[in-house]
């Protein structure tokens, strides 16, 4: 992983700090759902935030042509979730990501993976410097964010219960989808791949809209209705880490970023058939490490 050994690690320097700040306390706040507790995702017309009735590609003259030249004239599934306040360099990944993931199509048994049709995470492709997780660290390197992009892709794959070949979760949580419901990808390393498992061809369409990406697939016929279970355990306390910051009066302290307890996340699909039976498909184990307290202690005059 080239890209990997170029970048300088970086350990909680104030941006990044805010960048965390930002996105990990909006869902469980605190220490995050205590162990044994069940949560679950969404169905297979559902997302982690409300999808509009329209999308905004929706009589779009290359996204009609598409479904026409591929026989898919049904929305099978479609996600989204918002980023909240996301760094210049990892939006633009983002973007640059989907608009190369639009009009992918999946024929019948191939196998999609994101690295051979959006990597390498590159300069040389426009890519720039984002945030990415090494265990228990933040590091800054060419193409962070892309994850986002893998998320988005394992979980629509997943609403249309499709056969699931390979996929990594983050190291610490990431709340903009259910615990249990990210992706990360690592060009050379860590892949998401699924495979189209039905008889028929499959168009994936995207874009970014504002700070929210979306995704959609489309087919001839609609898939079973999918939902999440997942059940946390094993909690692991996170730890307090004391910066010093000259800003703020000295002898006081100030919480930056809440912590949150790493945990366990066992997660399977419940799937109702057009029958009336249903099913589950185990989707295996994800585990993640604690995000520390950041506490900053008052330096100043």
């Amino acid at each position: 992983m080239n890209f990997i050994k170029e970048k300088k690690a970086i350990w909680m320097p104030f941006l990044l700090l805010l960048f965390i700040a930002l996105i990990y306390v909006r869902a469980y706040g605190g220490n995050g759902p205590g162990p044994g507790h069940r949560i679950e995702g969404g169905g297979d017309d559902s997302s982690v935030i409300e999808f509009s009735d329209d999308l905004p590609w929706d009589g779009d003259a290359s996204f009609e042509a598409a479904k026409t030249d591929y026989e898919t004239p049904l929305l099978l599934a479609k996600f989204e979730f918002t980023l909240i306040d996301p760094l210049p360099g990892e939006l633009h990944n983002v973007k640059l990501a989907v608009s190369e993931l639009k009009g992918a199509v999946l024929q019948p048994g191939e196998i999609f993976s994101q690295n051979t049709l959006l990597g390498p995470y590159t300069k040389e492709k426009g890519y720039q410097k984002g945030l990415m997780f090494f265990g228990t660290q933040i590091r800054e390197a060419t193409g962070g964010g892309v994850c986002k992009v893998a998320t988005l892709l394992y979980n629509i794959a997943c609403l249309v219960n499709l056969q699931i070949i390979e996929r990594h979760n983050h190291s610490m949580p990431v709340l903009y989808v259910p615990f249990g419901q990210d992706a990360t990808v690592a060009y050379g390393h860590k892949d998401l791949r699924f495979k189209n498992n039905t008889d028929e061809t499959l168009l994936i369409w995207a874009d970014v809209v504002g700070e929210t990406p979306l995704i959609a697939i489309y087919g001839k016929t609609a898939p079973p209705k999918v939902s999440w279970e997942h059940y946390l355990s094993q909690e692991s306390l996170f730890q307090k880490i004391y910066l010093e910051d000259s800003n703020l009066p000295r002898g006081t302290e100030k919480l930056f970023n809440q912590g949150i307890n790493g945990c366990v996340v066992e997660s399977k699909l419940v799937i109702e058939h057009h029958d009336g039976s249903s099913t589950e498909k185990p989707m295996g184990k994800s585990r993640y490490n604690p995000m520390p307290e950041i506490i900053l202690r008052g330096t100043g005059e």
